[in-house]
């Protein structure tokens, strides 16, 4: 069985299903539902036509749901008759199910969650796997989402932004359970590419490529966390990168940049570097106040200090940190609000030499980290500091 072609095919099939006016909800659960029987009858009687038979089938499924719910029998006097079976139209609405899926009406986690099953294909409970939820609890998510967007007209104008931000989503939340998120989310940003000529989705799948191509250095045999200075560069997937930096170039080249193709530059500048110490320090500042530019964002003003702090010493990193603190009206005395901003001022200050802060603030970093590996490295970058300043 081709899951790989199933899912590629569930979204237009989908589109063609809503197109012909079945409400988006009942659409989605009957090409679930023709998923199942392709997955029971293809093995031994593969079709000709694998996107017609779906529709097909689905259409039937509708069909037949619409047909058995009393409620619905008003909708059915505009449901034509089933129609032959042959080729499936061209028009491809894909494209509609991404701004569907990421309706500004959807939280960002239900987003997720209706684009893996309507886009990608995915079933609830490899959904369920993948954000360590019990599969009742997402079938309850993704079934609140449908409803919320089923009476959105399938033909309204989409914002690519919200898209993208949703398959970003994705594709930060890695691998867990048997489906590979990081890996779907750049399949579905490819496939949203073939679908729109757009300098932002380009920007967004090189910088999922250039991220992705560092996977395999970013732990140790342990599970342990290595920083990107000591990864093992070798292990990085050069084509992946040389991919990722020729979509980044002809999106460059449009004169339409986006935080998005910002942020790949810089992802391409730390994968240009033979070495850690042959990074182009300056030339990721410059791109870091491009991106300033673009969002006005504290995180990004936060990994600009780092830059700063590797292009001209750590007392420049220190100076562009206090600016932020100086912006940022929720810093108090317990600590910044900011992710890793600990862990960053530690960083900054253990290359000033100033060690017995540097310990502090690691161990205060460690106390906020996101994961369980993040902080064992920030536990042992403290101990480090504590056994020098102590031997």
């Amino acid at each position: 069985m081709n899951e790989a072609l199933l899912r590629s095919l569930t979204p237009s099939v989908l589109g063609i299903l809503v197109r012909r006016g079945a409400d988006f909800a009942a659409a989605e659960d009957a090409v679930q539902d023709a998923l199942v029987e392709a997955v029971r009858v293809w093995p031994a009687d593969p079709p000709r036509d694998p996107k017609g038979w779906l529709v097909t089938v689905a259409w039937r499924r509708f069909l037949d749901q619409a047909r058995a719910d009393a409620a619905r029998r008003r909708r059915e006097d505009r449901i034509d008759e089933e129609p032959e079976p042959g080729p499936t139209p061209a028009m491809d609405d894909t494209l509609q199910l991404y701004f569907l899926c990421a309706h500004p009406s959807l939280t960002p986690s239900s987003a997720v969650a209706l684009t893996l099953r309507a886009v990608g294909g995915l079933t609830t409970r490899q959904i369920a796997q993948a954000y360590l939820v019990p599969e009742a609890t997402m079938a309850q998510r993704i079934s609140r989402a449908k409803r919320t967007v089923s009476g959105v007209r399938f033909d309204q104008p989409g914002d690519v932004a919200t898209v993208l931000r949703v398959l970003y989503l994705v594709f930060n939340e890695g691998y867990s359970g048997d489906v590979d998120l990081a890996a779907e989310a750049i399949r579905l940003t490819r496939q949203l590419a073939a679908a729109i000529d757009h300098p932002e989705v380009a920007g967004l799948l090189a910088l999922m490529l250039l991220h992705h191509a560092r996977r395999a250095s970013r732990t140790a045999p342990d599970g342990s966390l290595v920083p990107l200075a000591e990864q093992d560069r070798g292990r990085w997937d050069t084509e992946s990168i040389a991919e990722g930096v020729e979509i980044l170039q002809a999106a460059l080249a449009r004169d339409r940049l986006g935080e998005f193709q910002a942020q790949a530059a810089i992802a391409a500048l730390h994968a240009d570097a033979p070495t850690a110490e042959e990074t182009d320090w300056v030339q990721i500042v410059e791109w870091y106040d491009e991106l300033a530019a673009l969002t006005d964002s504290p995180v990004v003003r936060l990994n600009r200090a780092v830059a700063v702090g590797e292009a001209d010493g750590p007392r420049a990193g220190l100076a562009a940190l206090a600016a932020l603190d100086a912006s940022s009206p929720s810093s108090s005395s317990r600590g910044h609000p900011l992710p890793r901003h600990a862990a960053v001022a530690a960083y900054l200050h253990e290359r000033d030499g100033d060690l017995a802060t540097a310990a502090r603030l690691y161990v205060e970093a460690a106390q906020k980290a996101a994961n369980l590996a993040e902080r064992d490295y920030l536990t042992r970058q403290a101990a480090r500091l504590n056994a020098r300043r102590y031997h």
